[in-house]
């Protein structure tokens, strides 16, 4: 009923708080879909799992950004958060509260997408306890490699891609 890795987002989002994870799977999903488009509910996500990354580590200008994009677009996305299991009436004021929160530079607060379909529901506590995690715990701040971890992961697939990138817009010039 759901595409995997959404649950999987949600695991990890309302799980560990992987944030960077959160955004790694819902990306690849995006690619590979046929919705490609910049304002896709997709983007919304990654964009607010982004957000979340950017505030727990204090980057409120990151964060303030990121979240303002996500909710443009999952304020468009209203009748697709339905369809994905999730409270639209509780989410998009919750985000609104997270604005305001970020630009008075106040601390990082856990949040949880209010899933509302109970087999979502269900398969995100049961994806959670499968890996270790308790569906809607608090972020563990002491976890350097979740918190930090853009600069603590492998770099090498990144910097691969990079330069292939590089080489094919050279190539069409």
């Amino acid at each position: 009923m759901y595409p995997k890795e959404y649950v999987q987002f949600l695991v990890h989002f309302n799980g560990d708080r992987d944030y960077f994870e959160c955004h790694e799977i819902l990306e690849e999903y995006w690619k590979e879909s046929n919705d490609k488009k910049k304002d896709s509910i997709w983007v919304g996500f990654i964009l607010l799992a982004v957000s979340r990354y950017h505030h727990r580590r204090g980057n409120f200008n990151g964060a303030e950004r990121t979240l303002k994009k996500a909710i443009n677009i999952l304020t468009l996305k209203a009748n697709g958060l339905i369809l994905q299991g999730l409270d639209v009436n509780v989410l998009i004021p919750t985000l609104t509260k997270l604005i305001e929160e970020i630009e008075k530079e106040e601390c990082y607060q856990s949040i949880n997408l209010p899933v509302i379909d109970t087999t979502l529901l269900n398969a995100c506590i049961k994806g959670c306890e499968e890996l270790g995690f308790i569906w809607g715990e608090r972020s563990n701040l002491e976890d350097e490699f979740i918190v930090h971890r853009h600069k603590l992961r492998d770099r090498t697939m990144v910097m691969e891609e990079r330069m292939e990138a590089l080489r094919n817009r050279k190539g069409n010039e």
